[in-house]
């Protein structure tokens, strides 16, 4: 998706994949600065980790909690910061800062509107998961003034501790930990569980079915159709995988290291053609 976005910008750049242990996230960061990266995307389990990584926070990043980009940047000849993609040479000055942002907030909610049609506002929301990637959903749905919210976490402990965040920043968000009694709107899954073909289901069907569910979103994509969405659907309910949030905030990201707006349709191709075996147009 990045590298035919690149190719179709006509930049001399190359989006790459790394592992990094959590433990080796800071001087992976440190590395990439050294090497004069242009950026960086993290995802599980470093979203959280990096915002104690990073120089400087964007608002992004402050308001929901998490860094899923990085920018690398250096002073321009009047001494702003400018994206290191943006120079034709870095200046003499080499000090490098890195940069934080989130761009999966925004991609989320367009993704659920328009892969799901759902509308947040009023919607009554179970959320699976209280990392990364759970919390930035949390408060992004508390923003858009979601009806109810009901938070499930593996360690309990760690959906209250994002709940009373929620109470703290936003009252007016009717929010409780665990499963709901009654029918919702929207089943979210914001853990990592589908990713692997042993993984369980990311929700209790003894404690909730899934039935009581009019819409499921599995912010996994690739398997394309997860075992949960497959179970989903069996039940009925309209379903959609994490294929646009990852579009979205992609694109985004790539935004912020040029400076130009991306080629969403040359991405969106490139994206289904990997995930879904599609070949591109």
């Amino acid at each position: 998706m990045q590298n035919a976005g690149l190719d179709h910008l006509g930049l001399d750049w190359r989006y790459l994949a790394f592992d990094v242990r959590p433990e080796e996230l800071g001087p992976a960061i440190a590395g990439a600065r050294a090497m004069r990266f242009l950026g960086l995307n993290l995802t599980v389990p470093h979203k959280l980790l990096a915002v104690n990584l990073v120089d400087e926070l964007d608002e992004s990043a402050r308001t929901w909690g998490a860094v899923n980009t990085i920018r690398f940047e250096a002073r321009d000849a009047r001494g702003a910061w400018q994206p290191l993609g943006t120079f034709d040479e870095l200046p003499e000055d080499d000090r490098i800062l890195a940069r934080g942002f989130n761009t999966d907030a925004d991609a989320i909610v367009r993704s659920l509107r328009e892969d799901l049609g759902v509308e947040p506002a009023g919607a009554k929301v179970v959320l699976l998961g209280a990392g990364g990637a759970g919390r930035t959903a949390a408060l992004r749905l508390a923003v858009e003034g979601v009806g109810k919210l009901w938070l499930v976490n593996r360690t309990t402990a760690k959906a209250a501790t994002l709940a009373d965040d929620i109470r703290q920043l936003h009252p007016a968000t009717a929010v409780s930990v665990g499963y709901p009694k009654e029918p919702v709107d929207l089943l979210l899954n914001a853990t990592s569980l589908g990713l692997k073909p042993s993984d369980s289901l990311p929700v209790d069907t003894e404690a909730f079915r899934l039935a009581n569910a009019r819409a499921v979103y599995d912010m996994v994509y690739r398997p394309a159709e997860t075992p949960l969405l497959k179970a989903a659907a069996d039940c009925g309910c309209r379903t959609a995988n994490g294929i646009g949030m990852l579009l979205y905030q992609g694109a985004r990201a790539l935004e912020l290291w040029t400076g130009r707006p991306a080629p969403v349709e040359v991405m969106r191709r490139a994206l289904e053609a990997n995930v879904y075996g599609v070949a591109p147009v």
